[in-house]
């Protein structure tokens, strides 16, 4: 039986979608792509075996496996997790939220609260039936965040602000099985995964008809940190170590 494997359809995971899909691995699994909430959904669930889960979600997972030392991180600026708004951040009042990453809208709530001392209304917004309005504030992330930040006056970036806060990187998502999987599966996935981190220049050839090369490869290579390493996982446990005690109190380590 092939494992199930919920990916996200992002830029951002562009290498790890060409590794995947062209080792040998790729006929060991079943790949399909959604939004990082349902990627959660799906692995939370058991309708997926294994996904690249938003890390506010693993916690979720009733027996969480983080199965690689890639991720997706950021040692700075991540470009593609953002609050835009109209005004400066002390003076906002409303956040219209993507929910398409609870992690993202964990972070949001934690910097608010803790490194900007603001307390706006937090409201969920669907992409797909309104409008972007620049004179409101939203938290973008994705294609959606890397697409229309130049429309908006003030844009801070998520990750850059936790650095700025904690002096930590910061990780948005693991990739997580929710069942021990064998050693000689995992061994070819994370093969995989590496051979994708190699061919960075090959894996946005997907993504041409939506970002031009040059940008697309300084994002990856630039942007996005894929090595889970320990000083992430130190930002991932402090992460984890400010979220609400419903959150908190399932979580496995904190480092």
């Amino acid at each position: 039986m092939k494992v199930r494997v919920s990916a996200i359809s992002y830029l951002n995971t562009a290498p790890f979608v060409y590794g995947l899909e062209n080792h040998p691995v790729s006929r060991m699994i079943e790949l399909e792509f959604v939004p990082p909430s349902v990627t959660a959904t799906k692995v939370i669930s058991g309708e997926a075996d294994l996904g690249l889960v938003p890390v506010a979600a693993i916690p979720y997972i009733s027996n969480p496996f983080i199965v690689s030392d890639y991720c997706i991180g950021a040692e700075g600026s991540v470009a593609s997790v953002l609050l835009c708004s109209g005004r400066r951040v002390e003076e906002i009042e409303k956040i219209n939220l993507d929910t398409e990453s609870r992690t993202s809208v964990l972070l949001t709530r934690i910097l608010c609260k803790n490194f900007w001392k603001i307390a706006p209304d937090f409201v969920d917004f669907n992409f797909l039936e309104s409008h972007l309005d620049e004179n409101e504030s939203y938290i973008l992330i994705g294609d959606k965040a890397l697409l229309n930040a130049s429309r908006f006056k003030y844009v801070y970036d998520l990750a850059e602000v936790w650095m700025a806060y904690k002096q930590l990187p910061f990780v948005f998502a693991c990739w997580t099985a929710n069942k021990e999987l064998p050693e000689s599966f995992l061994k070819s996935f994370n093969e995989a995964l590496t051979m994708g981190i190699n061919n960075v220049e090959k894996s946005v050839e997907r993504f041409a008809g939506q970002f031009e090369r040059d940008y697309a490869l300084n994002y990856l290579k630039n942007n996005i940190s894929y090595n889970f390493t320990a000083d992430k996982r130190k930002g991932l446990s402090e992460f984890w170590s400010l979220a609400p005690d419903e959150l908190k109190s399932r979580v496995r380590w904190f480092g």
